[in-house]
């Protein structure tokens, strides 16, 4: 892969047949490769094919839809499109911080911005749309940003932080922000600049918000939503002029056309974007009216060896600046340079709003532009819902619709677009449980995941024809809802029913033992107050069965979650897995690590000396983990209580590496040492470790603590993150590695350190409670009703009444808590339990051979730990509370 421009006389591209250039490196760029590989690995008789990918800005195409979510320290590497080692293709060869200068249709040739030229046999024009900054006086003065790219967004943000830190009048005021135009793009900035802390005023000329998708009742209740959030909006206001401060020369207040004026601080035009076509001009291409370059219904341009595809495209006489044409403009190329003729399906131009508190979609004829059209509406301004459907003269047909603070009813009705409804319409608009609106079956051709064109017939061949049984594997095989998101609930709904129908039981039982499903039995086991696996499965197992490797794990932990004891006390010790069973986790060899809890990544001198000892005396092998602690490898099972004594004597606990259950609390440096903290994250990382620690759970709890926004912590890839902001802790949830990383969604903003504590103590609480066996919690949040919203009403609205029941089951796990090791080492019963013979428990098996690795010594003998033995002599490891 090229990671930039290459040295002056390097080859630019393989020996190859056929030779294509694509001239940006975008969305649609990255989806045009992406599907041009799949078909020409589908089809070997093509012949080869070499393709060369020119991209402007410095890194890999990258989710330009999500741009926001950088505002909240996201990592624009985390962004990156699809599959990152489709660029180490040898077939691919992407040249980073590269522009195309220019174009020679004749030699068929470009040339990039270091003078080199390229040869092509067909040649691809991606080059995208640029911010649009219309020309009101005072657009170039220091503090004016467009919104557009990851550069953009880094420039913004570093601007507000330098207007903060730069203050020395002493005056606690927030920075103040202004967003110049109310679109999509304009709404999700404001928001940006309110998860920055600055103040947002929203100027739109239009009369209303998001102008060119919603109709005006729908505007006038966005406003409602908006100024809820905190957000000023300014609506029928020209601005006529940016004004500079007269010390600093940076901006300070906004000029109205109107008279009025406003104090700012920092401004943020994002009133529209352009076609990058000026490329497409030199070279005589034929372009449109309003711009783009002209191109027919295959995307051929007037060139039959050049294409242009996204928003650089003026298909059917307008270019159109939505990321799912693009993706279906690049997936008709890829099938013309094979030989295909496919051609532009048409727009989908449904949209929906990516603003946390704000639920606002429309699609198709929104404004009932089509003969004859009637507008069905539903509005209750109290509640700030307003709610559109727009049919044919007959009622009959859906031709579009609008919908604001409840867009519930969108992924359903969407698909259903030129389709008849079944039964009254108006029962689409009501509230849940008020009319019950009739089931959606939706023909095979409907759209259900614009993003990538995925019909609802190809989510149920998926079940049909390729064997997949659940939402993960439709996803995986038709890439439904792996783009934006907001279809899911539409393909976990199909896929269901289409299970159903072919006969496959859709069942949530623990397994063949448990009818329940985890969530189930938890609550049947805390309400019958049982607490062995016998009285359980007796109560509520299939009759006459003993249970297996699935359920007698499940139980133990539900058991252990609920305050039950130790977890090798009486009969609970037989249901517990390898690792649990004698709390340290084996290795491939047949020996042992031993991970020692070190709260927040804290430990003081003597705590290392502590470790390092006994690491040396034991012959282990040490490596320091992703989550801050010190693990030793190679322990044999009857060294482990000698090994626990000696690190439990020196103030060190069990760190649960072995368990379902919280695993560490990863931090910064903090506001303690880093001159960026603002937040003691250091303090914060321990105490929420301590917290909850020991606390069993369906699947491992990792946390993560960042002392400022820079995000060192990598809190965002937890399942609770915590960054520290100028009024408190920003929570994050459901962020899990694993085989399917996911990043941690924004749940809660400027919690006050207590705040923060009780939603994560429910959070935790509901998630031990109600998760499926062995689900991590990024699963978990997409299967809770009503999804990360829902969430937010159970935790911090306490919708279903259960929070104080969660705080008290929190209150006693925290009170509850004992080191496992301790305890092991304090009941001779429980220590009968390591050892290699029965009958000579501190004998190592003869048969097993140990090794040194990476050159750690091999185990000492009794006579060299005893030399040894003073290193390890001074004060305890304290632990901080």
């Amino acid at each position: 892969m090229s990671t930039g421009p290459l040295p002056e006389g390097t080859p630019s591209q393989l020996v190859a047949a056929h030779e294509l250039v694509v001239v940006g490196g975008g969305m649609v760029a990255q989806r045009l490769v992406e599907a041009f590989l799949a078909r020409l690995d589908a089809a070997p008789g093509a012949g080869a094919w070499h393709v060369t990918v020119f991209a402007e800005e410095p890194r890999l195409p990258y989710d330009r839809v999500a741009l926001t979510s950088y505002f909240s320290a996201r990592d624009p590497e985390e962004l990156v499109l699809g599959d990152a080692s489709m660029w180490d293709d040898p077939r691919v060869t992407l040249h980073r911080d590269c522009k195309v200068d220019a174009v020679d249709r004749d030699a068929r040739t470009v040339t990039d911005r270091l003078g080199r030229v390229h040869a092509y046999d067909e040649l691809v024009l991606a080059t995208g749309s640029y911010a649009f900054m219309p020309p009101i006086p005072g657009h170039d003065l220091p503090g004016v940003f467009v919104y557009r790219t990851v550069d953009d967004v880094a420039a913004l943000r570093g601007w507000v932080e330098q207007v903060r830190s730069s203050r020395g009048d002493g005056v606690d005021r927030p920075v103040r922000g202004a967003v110049i135009g109310g679109g999509l793009l304009g709404l999700e900035a404001a928001g940006a600049l309110k998860a920055l802390g600055a103040q947002a005023t929203v100027i739109e000329f239009g009369t209303h918000l998001m102008g060119a998708q919603i109709d005006l009742g729908g505007g006038q209740a966005l406003k409602r939503l908006i100024n809820e959030l905190g957000i000023a909006v300014r609506p029928g206001s020209a601005t006529e002029k940016m004004v500079a401060d007269r010390r600093s020369g940076r901006v300070s207040r906004l000029q109205f056309g109107d008279g009025g004026k406003l104090g700012v601080d920092v401004v943020v035009v994002a009133t529209g974007v352009r076609p990058r076509d000026e490329v497409a001009r030199d070279a005589g291409l034929e372009i449109g009216e309003r711009g783009g370059v002209v191109v027919d219904l295959g995307c051929r341009t007037s060139d039959p060896h050049v294409f242009a595809v996204g928003e650089v495209a003026c298909i059917e006489g307008r270019c159109i600046g939505l990321v799912a044409p693009g993706y279906a403009m690049a997936e008709v190329v890829a099938d013309r340079l094979l030989g295909g003729d496919a051609t532009f399906p048409g727009a989908d131009t449904a949209t929906k709003l990516k603003l946390q508190g704000v639920d606002v979609a429309s699609f198709g004829d929104a404004f009932a532009r089509t003969e004859g059209a009637m507008e069905l509406v539903w509005a209750d301004p109290v509640a700030g819902v307003y709610k559109k459907l727009v049919l044919s003269d007959d009622a009959r047909t859906l031709l579009g619709g609008v919908f604001v603070g409840d867009a519930t009813p969108y992924a359903s009705l969407r698909p259903m677009l030129g389709s008849a409804l079944p039964g009254d319409p108006g029962a689409f608009l009501l509230p849940e449980g008020t009319g019950g609106a009739p089931t959606l079956e939706l023909p095979d051709d409907a759209a259900v995941c614009s993003c990538n064109n995925v019909s609802a017939g190809t989510i149920r061949a998926a079940v049909t024809d390729h064997d997949c049984t659940d939402v993960a594997s439709v996803k995986a095989c038709t890439r439904a809802g792996t783009s934006c998101g907001s279809c899911l609930p539409l393909v976990k709904k199909i896929t269901t029913t289409e299970l159903e129908r072919a006969g496959i039981e859709v069942s949530n039982a623990l397994c063949e033992h448990f009818e329940m499903s985890r969530a189930q039995l938890f609550d049947a086991v805390r309400v019958a107050d049982l607490h062995t696996f016998s009285e359980i499965i007796g109560r509520f197992g299939v009759e006459g069965t003993r249970g297996c490797d699935i359920c007698k794990p499940t139980v133990a932990s539900i058991l252990a979650s609920q305050g039950n004891g130790h977890i090798l006390a009486g009969e609970q010790a037989a249901l517990q897995d390898t690792n649990d069973h004698v709390m340290a986790n084996m290795q491939k060899d047949g020996t042992y690590s031993v991970v020692p809890r070190i709260p927040g990544g804290e430990i003081t001198p003597d705590g290392l000396l502590v470790i390092g000892q006994v690491a040396k005396d034991f012959g282990l092998y040490t490596k320091i983990t992703g989550g801050q602690r010190i693990d030793m490898f190679g322990a044999r099972i009857e060294q482990l209580p000698d090994i626990w004594r000696r690190l439990v004597e020196h103030g060190f606990e069990s760190g649960h590496a072995y368990g379902k259950s919280l695993r560490t609390v990863k931090s910064c440096v903090g506001s303690t040492w880093c001159r960026y903290g603002v937040q003691d994250s250091v303090g914060m990382a321990v105490e929420l470790e301590l917290r909850y620690r020991g606390l069993r759970s369906p699947h491992k709890i990792k946390l993560g603590v960042s002392g400022c926004a820079r995000e060192c912590a990598e809190a965002r890839g937890k399942d609770v993150g915590v960054i520290a902001t100028d009024k408190g802790w920003n929570m994050y949830v459901g962020g899990n590695g694993g085989f399917t990383p996911r990043h941690a969604q924004l749940f809660a903003e400027d919690l006050t350190s207590a705040e923060l504590l009780r939603t994560i103590d429910r959070f935790l609480m509901y998630y031990v409670r109600t998760a499926d066996r062995l689900q991590r919690t990024a699963p978990w949040v997409d299967d809770v009703e009503g999804g990360l919203d829902g969430l937010r009403a159970v935790i911090l609205e306490d919708s279903l009444g259960i929070c104080a029941d969660l705080d008290a089951a929190m209150a006693s796990h925290v009170d509850a808590y004992e080191d496992e090791w301790r305890a092991v080492l304090e009941d001779p019963d429980k220590l009968r339990r390591f050892g290699s013979f029965v009958n000579a428990p501190t004998v190592a098996d003869p048969d097993l051979a140990y090794v040194a690795e990476r050159g750690q010594r091999r185990p000492a003998t009794p006579e060299e730990r005893a030399a040894d033995a003073p290193v390890i002599a001074g004060p305890r490891l304290e632990v901080r509370a």
